[in-house]
């Protein structure tokens, strides 16, 4: 047992590729985007490996946990939207697009960057 928590402390340690920050606003439809989440996912296909990074929208706006952001790279972006109104059968609001998917270049260092959802 203590080889599997050896193995699991070394592998969440504080080493790994260096994560930027990442800020911006997302719209739809020409409209902020009230609530959802996005996700950047390192593009494997493009040779770039490292954690996959969230950040909440909230009111058409988002912002990575300092230190938890992209590696930077490649990337391929998931955007989920949704009305921020929240029910009991949702309590993050009702789908207002399907989940767009996008690819882009990030830069090695904090940076800012908005998406346009196309309609």
């Amino acid at each position: 047992m203590n080889g599997y928590l050896i193995a699991f402390t070394i592998g969440c340690g504080p080493g790994g590729p260096p994560r930027y920050d990442i800020s911006g606003s997302i719209t739809y439809n020409g409209k902020p985007v009230p609530g959802g989440r996005i996700v950047f996912e390192p593009d494997r296909e493009q040779n770039n490996h490292g954690p996959a990074s969230y950040a909440v929208i909230k009111d058409g706006h988002y912002a990575t946990d300092s230190g938890k952001g992209p590696v930077g790279g490649p990337h391929i972006v998931r955007i989920m939207g949704r009305d921020g109104v929240s029910t009991f059968e949702s309590p993050h609001g009702t789908t207002i697009f399907p989940e767009y998917r996008t690819k882009v270049d990030l830069p090695r260092e904090d940076t800012g960057k908005d998406f346009e959802v196309p309609k």
